[in-house]
């Protein structure tokens, strides 16, 4: 018997196509993608765990931008509320595009992940910005909490619904729009550090 992402969605034949990204998305079916927690005090214990999953672990802590806290995520500590929500997204994606929703996400993530960033180096009293190579998990961490806040930050003081902002801004990132945030972060930050260099 096969099983499917919230008793809907199969994962089988979905590929990763970013070769960097494939041992970092896990597309391991469960029905209800809830861990508990189980695996915090393992190293790499976020890979393990669905894309789904981790998708739904962002958006518990949607509105935080950085140390300002502008817009706070508000009542959203709920692991239910936030199931809830990403199960509507996908209703609504699969709607919009008649394609898996799994499969839009995870092409999305692989859209909007960057692969490079910028630190600052010291270097005689001065800071000096070096471009970097981005790590594969923190590129999915990344995209995410991109995906993640555009959404939140357009469905905040609006009519819209946060389930159908969070389905617009991954549908963007799936087909590399400009209306996405996390694309247009990425490209920011890689011309930042193509800069940089």
């Amino acid at each position: 018997m096969e099983i499917n992402v919230f008793n809907r969605w199969s994962t089988s034949g979905i590929k990763v196509t970013d070769p960097g990204l494939v041992r970092y998305i896990t597309l391991k079916p469960r029905i209800v993608p809830k861990s508990q927690g189980r695996n915090i005090g393992v190293r790499f214990h976020k890979s393990k765990n669905s894309i789904v999953e981790r998708l739904i672990n962002k958006l518990m802590v949607a509105g935080h931008k950085g140390k300002k806290h502008l817009k706070t995520s508000g009542h959203n500590t709920g692991k239910n509320k936030a199931l809830q929500l990403v199960e509507k997204a996908f209703e609504i994606i699969e709607s919009k595009t008649n394609k898996n929703p799994i499969e839009v996400l995870v092409k999305a993530i692989g859209n909007a992940a960057p692969r490079e960033e910028i630190i600052t180096i010291e270097y005689g009293g001065a800071r000096y910005p070096k471009a970097v190579e981005c790590a594969p998990q923190r590129r999915i961490d990344i995209a995410l909490r991109q995906m993640v806040q555009g959404a939140y930050h357009k469905a905040f003081n609006s009519k819209k619904k946060a389930a159908q902002t969070l389905a617009e801004e991954i549908i963007n990132a799936y087909n590399l729009s400009g209306n996405s945030i996390a694309i247009v972060k990425k490209l920011e930050l890689e011309r930042q550090a193509d800069s940089s260099r």
